[in-house]
């Protein structure tokens, strides 16, 4: 158990990196917030259509764990916004998220340009399934593929 306490305890950089961190206070309806800044920043729609978008991200240093690989957490991140927003319809809320089956199949290094796909696998009234790719823009390597399972209220057909 101790070991566990000093390998969580931060280090004095650490300490003081936290220290100086900056958070505005969200208000509703304001354009931005700490966790868009945080963890969306960067993400640029390449391609939208039914059932499809395609994003470019390139991995900020912010997103990464100690040895400058994205951390997983970030990878589930984006799968999660990505999967969601494949089957967004604008005027309703967004869907939540029942379900992720993630699985790590490669890096990506600080700088590394991914390009994220994700696709509508099936719709059942307000259930959506889809899939995510991450992959490595140059070098075409395959960095983590995400199943995701969504809920939400559906267009009425009246």
């Amino acid at each position: 158990m101790e070991k566990a306490k000093q390998f969580l305890q931060p280090s004095q950089e650490d300490s003081e990196i936290i220290s100086r961190l900056a958070i505005p206070t969200h208000r509703p309806g304001a354009e931005s917030n700490f966790y868009d800044d945080f963890s969306l920043k960067g993400i640029r729609v390449d391609r939208v259509e039914p059932g499809l978008v395609v994003c470019t991200f390139k991995v900020p240093p912010r997103l990464t764990d100690r040895n400058g690989k994205l951390a997983t957490g970030a990878i589930a991140n984006l799968v999660d916004e990505v999967g969601g927003a494949v089957v967004h319809t604008e005027g309703l809320p967004m869907n939540v998220s029942v379900d992720m089956s993630i699985s790590f199949l490669s890096t990506a290094m600080v700088g590394d340009e991914l390009e994220i796909t994700s696709r509508v696998l099936g719709q059942k009234g307000g259930y959506s399934g889809t899939v995510v790719l991450l992959k490595n823009k140059v070098t075409g390597e395959l960095i983590a593929e995400g199943r995701h399972s969504l809920f939400g209220k559906h267009a009425s057909k009246l």
